[in-house]
């Protein structure tokens, strides 16, 4: 990116707003906010995290080891086939090369352009030196009637790792690495570990994945961890209970030293660990700006910080993660920043995740541990239906064995309270059930009032539906 603004001798420069972050930041500034000249900084690749090396360029991976697995599985489905390799050069050249780069550069140069007359896009790490005022790495210093920090987070690393000197990959890097390694450690047992998991094992890397506890996605529900562990095991090697303590690079490969006392090699680590908030680069103090424990901006259910002028919002400030949570964030500080005498609210409730490993999962909502162990408080009466994908007509077509909906409700109010999904199309069938959740529709009506199309996939929702009368 170019470099930052000359540093300058003369009063900062003010702006009505000050964005930081072009993620989710960067929807802020539309077709209402003309009349407000506007300040964006951006530390690293324009468009943030989503983009360039989250949401989307992983899913594009992901899609593609869907059809590699497809290819090597095709004999239950009666055909002959096999899967015979990836051109990993010309699968990032498709991803990288045609799509996501050129929408990184065309986003930047937009905001550059004469189009935003408004805008002025600065580069470089933005710090608080005062309240509402920021410096651009050693560049200029600029002020804002309202700063907006939507600065996200960076991959974390395990002290042990970060001090061996061996190299490693993240989500940042790993998918443009130059060639397909026939081996890889894994280290972490989360979102990302799993969907990375799924596309090298797919690709026919050797993949090992190091779990520091009992199990694979273990803050999920029971039913979910028990049943995407066991399938898991069937694709690439798992050790749980077990962490690096130590490394070392010899004739090419990482050497790790486990914390049982073994030792296990590959050509390539990835570390999927978590991530830490930027926050800890913004000086956050100088600003007024208070954090939590944790490092996350510390926000009231307007968006705003302990300055109210200073907003933030996506995970800088939120714990979900998830860009469409960044997302409905963005258009509510939009409005609040336009409109300050009708401010709205963050909603959280009923909020979905996908994770796009293999077998998809989709999950919204309480899971049943939680449902029960405060059914006597709400004075619910708890029911649960597990609808196996194996039972309703488009399942038999698939010839899925594994995949399952398993829904939790109140028979008292007839309120879903979670949904857990496992299965081909997991992240698109959830949808049914966030919008029942979120209009508090009866999951009576919801299963009964509607038609459902016969055999489409949709069946395994209203069955499972249907079934909670069951329960």
């Amino acid at each position: 990116m170019p470099a930052p603004h000359a540093a300058s001798s003369t009063a900062p420069e003010h702006f009505d707003i000050i964005i930081v972050g072009t993620g989710s930041g960067n929807s802020i500034p539309g077709q209402h906010f003309h009349h407000k000249r506007i300040a964006i900084v951006e530390e690293s690749t324009f468009g943030g995290t989503c983009i360039n090396v989250g949401c989307i360029p992983t899913k594009m991976f992901v899609h593609a080891a869907d059809m590699a697995r497809e290819f090597a599985d095709s004999g239950r489905l009666s055909l002959h086939g096999s899967f015979d390799g990836v051109d990993w050069k010309h699968l990032q050249q498709r991803i990288f090369g045609q799509r996501i780069d050129p929408i990184a550069q065309s986003g930047e140069e937009y905001r550059r352009g004469s189009q935003t007359p408004n805008i002025t896009l600065f580069s470089g790490r933005a710090a608080f030196v005062a309240p509402r005022t920021l410096q651009i790495g050693e560049g200029p210093i600029i002020t804002g009637d309202n700063v907006v920090l939507a600065t996200g987070g960076r991959p974390m690393i395990p002290r042990p790792i970060a001090e061996s000197g061996v190299p490693y990959y993240t989500n940042d890097n790993v998918m443009r690495m130059e060639r397909l390694p026939k081996s890889m450690i894994i280290v972490g047992a989360g979102i990302i570990a799993v969907e990375f998991a799924h596309v090298f094992s797919a690709f026919g890397t050797a993949v090992t994945v190091l779990a520091r506890g009992e199990n694979l996605l273990r803050k999920m529900d029971e039913t979910l961890v028990d049943r995407f562990n066991s399938v898991a095991d069937a694709q690439w090697e798992t050790r749980r209970n077990t962490e690096i303590v130590s490394a070392r690079e010899e004739s090419g490969e990482i050497i790790a030293t486990l914390s049982n006392g073994s030792d296990i090699r590959a050509e390539a680590l990835l570390v999927a660990t978590g991530r830490v908030n930027n926050s800890d680069r913004l000086n956050a103090p100088a600003g007024g700006v208070q954090l939590a424990d944790d490092g996350r901006i510390i926000t009231d259910e307007f968006g705003r910080t302990s300055d109210p002028a200073v907003f933030s919002l996506g995970d800088a400030t939120n714990t979900f993660e998830l860009k469409h949570v960044a997302n409905a964030e963005a258009r509510v500080v939009a409005h609040n920043l336009l409109h300050p005498q009708d401010f709205r609210r963050f909603n959280h409730d009923f909020v979905p995740s996908g994770i796009f490993t293999h077998p998809q999962i989709a999950t919204v909502g309480m899971t049943e541990e939680e449902a029960r162990s405060t059914a006597s408080e709400r004075k619910a009466d708890v029911v649960v239906k597990v609808q196996e994908y194996s039972d309703v007509a488009y399942g038999w077509a698939l010839e899925d064995t594994t995949g399952f909906c398993k829904i939790i409700a109140d028979r008292n109010t007839g309120y879903i309270l979670g949904a857990h999904i496992m299965g081909p199309q997991a992240t698109t069938l959830i949808q049914e059930l966030v919008t029942a959740m979120a209009f508090r529709l009866d999951y009576r009506e919801v299963a009964r009032g509607q038609y459902w199309p016969h055999p489409a996939l949709t069946e395994v929702v209203e069955n499972a539906l249907l079934g909670l009368d069951e329960g």
